[in-house]
């Protein structure tokens, strides 16, 4: 495993109180959390500079977040499945303010003037999403999808679909090919933890 300052130590991650975390995380110190009690972190996740992570969620194994993502769950639940990929500056939003105008909106605003909507989202496996996309409550990205970038999710994207725009459309089937690495790479995985 790669360590230096820039990522908290084992010893730091524990004492953080997060709910669960395997072995392997790399959790920038640039990186913030809220409800840290209710994050699971699984082997060999990546998470990087500028992130907030809020709430209920749940991140496999095999997971790279990257710089200036947003994950906003709320009391709802936001998972990522292994091997999941979210590029820069990506906004997965499990709960969200009702647009319609019926209602007030914002923090700032008593629970009782507000009609927050709350949906689980869900990243499966082998799902990556590109950078500057948003991705809505109640979504799901199944297994193998793809999400361009820039692209905003307003529908839950098909297996091994690759889908960009705003809002987000096909452009073409994904290739399975990754399907034949996985098993390469975890025995080169499960080796490394081994020898480390």
């Amino acid at each position: 495993m790669v360590t230096n300052n820039s990522f908290y130590s084992y010893a730091e991650l524990k004492a953080m109180g997060f709910k669960k975390f395997g072995k392997s995380v790399l959790v920038s110190r640039n990186a913030k959390f809220y409800g840290i009690n209710k994050i699971e972190l699984g082997d060999n996740v990546r998470i990087d500079d500028f992130c907030i992570l809020s709430g209920n969620i749940k991140i496999g194994s095999h997971i790279h977040i990257s710089a200036g993502v947003y994950i906003f769950a709320g009391n709802s639940l936001v998972e990522l499945e292994d091997f999941v990929t979210v590029s820069s500056r990506t906004s997965i939003y499990a709960i969200s303010d009702n647009y319609l105008g019926d209602v007030l909106t914002n923090s700032c605003i008593d629970d009782e003037f507000k009609d927050i909507i709350t949906q689980k989202v869900t990243l499966k496996m082998f799902s990556i999403v590109g950078s500057g996309s948003t991705i809505l409550p109640g979504i799901v990205v199944e297994t193998g999808a793809a999400v361009g970038a820039n692209s905003l999710v307003t529908k839950s994207i098909p297996e091994w679909q690759i889908y960009a725009g705003s809002p987000a459309k096909k452009i073409k089937n994904r290739s399975k090919k990754m399907l034949e690495l996985k098993n390469k790479f975890l025995e080169k995985f499960e080796e490394r933890e081994k020898n480390d």
